[in-house]
């Protein structure tokens, strides 16, 4: 049984530096490129699927479009959840990642980035930016919608979903793909590999980059491979 997880293409906010988190934002031209490169691969080394998971926003969307499109697999369903949705930066979203480090200082920032439970500065309940107040959730329970996230937040909501919804899927021998974003990742990685809350600080998950975990009929992972582009990533 495998699982492959793909965090979408470069956005045009990566490219411009900006915190992005649940705001909606597409790919740039090279985040485009490579999510047709992965699907490329994933064709070229004869993966296929049953079902895909992604989140609401459109850069991951964007990126399971033409992955699918790739692979000659459109007609694949897909499910979209918020709880696959990036971690929510509060009210760094928008702002530049540079800019912020001069006003807060390296440390304090690299505490919001990379800390497993310490919260961005949260966004205001009559702020435009609050998910209640956006078309997307509007069938979503408010009560459930985060002002601010921290990666354990995401990975509250993250993996009950997983377990739930996903795992069964896999147990029935589904082959499934996710595409979604750097921390919602980072809590799958989390969860499946049994990283510590201390070594998940240093995991990173570049973009386009397929990670594919092979489970036997316990769940137990007996194989991991990384599908590599032309660049170096920092998975364990």
């Amino acid at each position: 049984m495998k699982l492959v997880l793909v965090r979408h293409g470069e956005s045009i906010w990566n490219r411009d530096n900006l915190f992005t988190g649940w705001t909606d934002v597409g790919l740039s031209d090279i985040g485009k490129k490579e999510a047709i490169e992965v699907g490329k691969m994933l064709k070229i080394k004869s993966y296929d699927f049953d079902i895909c998971y992604t989140s609401y926003l459109k850069r991951a969307i964007q990126t399971l479009n033409y992955i699918l499109y790739e692979m000659d697999r459109e007609w694949l369903p897909v499910v979209k959840t918020w709880k696959l949705n990036e971690r929510h930066y509060g009210a760094l979203q928008g702002l530049n990642k540079s800019e912020v480090a001069k006003k807060f200082g390296l440390e304090q920032v690299m505490l919001w980035r990379r800390s497993y439970a310490i919260k961005p500065p949260a966004l205001n309940e009559d702020d435009a930016r609050n998910p209640i107040l956006q078309d997307m959730y509007r069938e979503e329970d408010k009560n459930e919608l985060p002002l601010t996230e921290c990666l354990a937040d995401t990975f509250d909501r993250v993996i009950p979903y997983y377990n739930s919804e996903i795992i069964p899927k896999i147990m029935d021998g589904k082959r499934v793909l996710i595409v979604s974003h750097g921390n919602s990742l980072r809590a799958l990685m989390k969860y499946i590999e049994n990283i510590s809350d201390t070594d998940i600080i240093d995991v990173n998950v570049p973009t386009g980059i397929p990670l594919i975990y092979e489970f036997d009929s316990n769940l137990k992972i007996i194989g991991k491979e990384i599908l590599h582009r032309n660049v170096e990533p920092s998975f364990p």
